[in-house]
């Protein structure tokens, strides 16, 4: 009976054994428990037990409670809308229906682990899984941090899954359909041919479309001017304006043509604000809806997009497969992938190789096939076979990848990419 101190794990403890009543703590260091040792016996000596009556435990919020709590505190203020959005989504979807009701302490592993099994089973996709779990071990997270729970019962849940979907790969427009795309628009009307070719030629996102106006334009001096490009400042989602999804704004370059088609438009309604007594157009919207005010994404498709791809009379895509396209074009121009990257506005060059380096041919075997003649004639098992032909093109790109006189220089990729389109 009294108080003592034991070491467990590197750590040690306190022991209070006073006429039955007991209580134990971790104290870290030795020097900590002695000190609080010394301390406890002399309340003891003056008869004063409260330390010894026990805690009384704090009520519990429930995971309803808590994710409420979460939302405000943390995803409102640190997220995009957009990403505030797609949480709330993803909450009352599915995490609040099965665990709302329970105190965040009654969540374990095991109830985790059979939820995400059946998330799985009503055919969700692993990354839809992944994102509903990682949500919930994100929520769970907090309530640690702020001392709610001793674990977090969702974490590394996915961990021991090893199969793997198929990676997505998207499916350009080829040049064919490109054409009769944007001759159904040119058909219907200069503001739906130049809105697909915006989507086209400069990849923006749905959102970013719908949200330009005539002052993010510059148009240069000519054609020919290399200051001609669009200011995408502005995206549109959710029914509320935010930043870009890269939390930035971006320069995107402006083709010829795609320059001329909005100099044809900007014209038209400058006739008509000046018809109407505006003498400025600068933040009107260059697609409005029929009130003037901001469209919205899901008419554009709705409304220009779809009927203008059964008019062309080409296959199902998505309008998003039109930035693709964009980045798709870029890439067979020859175009750096850092380039591509800044143009499509990715947050890095990784996600720009994740979805467009299947489109950077292996055709290098035309080069790599030269090396050997670099090197000199070596005996070979097989029968030599005759070097490829180049043209003089090709033969310029393998001097600018291998250097002259042997110099040893970092090629360009780009350089090395054929057509997709011919």
């Amino acid at each position: 009976m009294g108080v003592k101190l034991r070491k467990k794990k590197g750590k040690w403890y306190l022991f209070i054994n006073w006429h039955g009543r007991r209580k134990a703590k971790c104290l870290g260091t030795r020097e900590a428990a002695e000190k609080v040792k010394r301390e406890i016996e002399a309340r003891l000596a003056l008869g004063d037990l409260g330390f010894l009556k026990p805690e009384e435990k704090p009520e519990l919020p429930t995971f309803k409670e808590y994710s409420e709590k979460w939302t405000k505190r943390y995803a409102e203020v640190e997220c995009k809308y957009s990403t505030v959005y797609g949480y709330k989504l993803l909450l009352n979807r599915h995490l609040v229906p099965e665990f709302g009701q329970l105190e965040l302490d009654r969540i374990s592993r095991e109830h985790v682990k059979e939820f995400a099994a059946r998330l799985a089973g009503m055919g969700l996709s692993r990354n839809s899984v992944r994102r509903v779990i990682s949500l919930l071990a994100e929520i769970l997270s907090a309530a640690l941090d702020d001392r709610l729970i001793e674990r977090n019962a969702a974490v590394r849940i996915l961990r021991s899954r090893k199969d793997k979907e198929e990676k997505f790969q998207p499916s350009p427009l080829t040049r064919d359909e490109q054409t009769k795309l944007l001759n159904a628009a040119r058909a219907e009307s200069l503001e739906r041919y130049a809105l697909l070719l915006v989507a086209l030629r400069a990849g923006l996102r749905r959102g970013e479309v719908v949200a330009l106006q005539w002052g993010d334009i510059q148009f240069g001096a000519d054609d020919m001017n290399v200051s001609r490009f669009i200011e995408v400042r502005r995206n549109y989602v959710y029914g509320r304006f935010t930043s870009p999804k890269s939390h930035k704004s971006r320069r995107v370059d402006m083709s010829p043509e795609l320059r001329r088609t909005l100099l044809e438009l900007r014209d038209t309604r400058l006739f008509e604000a000046f018809a109407a007594g505006n003498s400025s157009i600068a933040e009107e919207f260059l697609f409005p809806s029929t009130t003037g005010s901001v469209l919205d994404p899901d008419n554009m498709i709705r409304d220009q997009f779809l009927p203008t791809l059964q008019t062309a009379g080409i296959r199902a895509i998505r309008f998003h497969d039109l930035r693709h396209t964009f980045g798709a074009m870029l890439i067979a121009a020859g175009a750096p992938l850092n380039y591509v990257k800044e143009q499509l506005g990715h947050a890095s060059i990784q996600i720009t190789v994740d979805t467009y380096g299947h489109l950077i041919p292996g055709v290098g075997e035309r080069y790599v096939d030269r090396l050997d003649s670099e090197i000199g004639p070596q005996q070979s098992a097989t029968q030599a076979q005759p070097a490829p032909e180049l043209d003089e093109s090709e033969s310029l790109q393998v001097v600018g990848i291998l250097g002259s006189g042997g110099e040893n220089r970092t090629p360009d990729l780009g350089i090395m990419r054929p057509s997709l389109y011919h």
